[in-house]
């Protein structure tokens, strides 16, 4: 199949309610003009991980985030490369923090959480959850499951003694006092995201909930994960593979 091709297939997963947000949040960066029997996924497009892609003879990478435009220069230098080795490239930002399949559902899912409601709204995408476990646990023991989870260590604040039952989720960069907010309003027990600062840590201090932070990589991962596994059900004659990425954020 070609990338036009594979792209429609992930677009028909989606429930797309707005054409402009969905296509300004997903598409193709590098199309290599050429039949795609494998595909490598993973969260950043970056040089290593596009280095990843051709040791594994990928023809295209499907990823979370298109390259920051804030490491400048950055998205010049992987095209370039991505160009140099015939890969084309896909990403899927919002869509696929929103679906029911994407990087919030799909971490709740892996921890044996049950999704209450969908949270942090913004143009009709949900980019938040609010989830509960069937009976209480302690908050050692969910940072244990996160840390065996996402093969990393995280941090992690307690600022009440209870037992945690519900719990907020953003996924990625959920740092910011706004969305904490949510969880707080949602009368969450822990809140978890991929990073945080000064105010995040402060303002969960101030509110008296707990705090996990992971990484913006590898809380997203399995979502990532979720939609190339999904692509391989649909198109069975396509190959998809795990491209690694550092840890580095921990």
């Amino acid at each position: 199949m070609d990338v036009t091709q594979i792209v429609e297939r992930i677009d028909d997963l989606f429930n797309i309610t707005s054409k402009e947000i969905y296509s300004s949040e997903s598409g193709i960066t590098y199309d290599a003009g050429k039949k795609v029997k494998r595909i490598g996924y993973c969260v950043n497009l970056t040089l290593e991980t596009i280095e990843e892609a051709r040791i594994y003879g990928v023809d295209m990478m499907v990823t979370h985030h298109d390259a920051w435009d804030e490491i400048f220069g950055l998205k010049e230098a992987c095209i370039e490369k991505l160009t140099e080795y015939g890969i084309s490239h896909y990403y899927n930002h919002l869509p696929l923090d929103d679906c029911n399949f994407g990087t919030n559902d799909s971490l709740l899912k892996k921890l044996n959480l049950e999704i209450v409601k969908r949270t942090h709204e913004w143009e009709g995408l949900y980019f938040g959850r609010v989830a509960e476990y069937e009976e209480e646990i302690e908050l050692n023991e969910l940072v244990k499951s996160i840390e065996n989870l996402l093969e990393e260590p995280v941090k992690f604040w307690q600022f009440n003694d209870r037992k945690v039952k519900r719990v907020g989720l953003v996924c990625g960069n959920g740092a910011p006092t706004t969305c904490l907010k949510e969880a707080v309003e949602n009368k969450c027990d822990v809140y978890i995201t991929g990073e945080c600062n000064l105010y995040t840590i402060q303002y969960a201090s101030f509110k008296g909930i707990n705090l996990i932070i992971g990484s913006h990589t590898f809380t997203e991962f399995f979502g990532v994960e979720s939609l190339a596994l999904k692509l391989n059900e649909n198109i069975k004659e396509l190959e998809v593979v795990r491209l690694n990425e550092e840890h580095y954020e921990a």
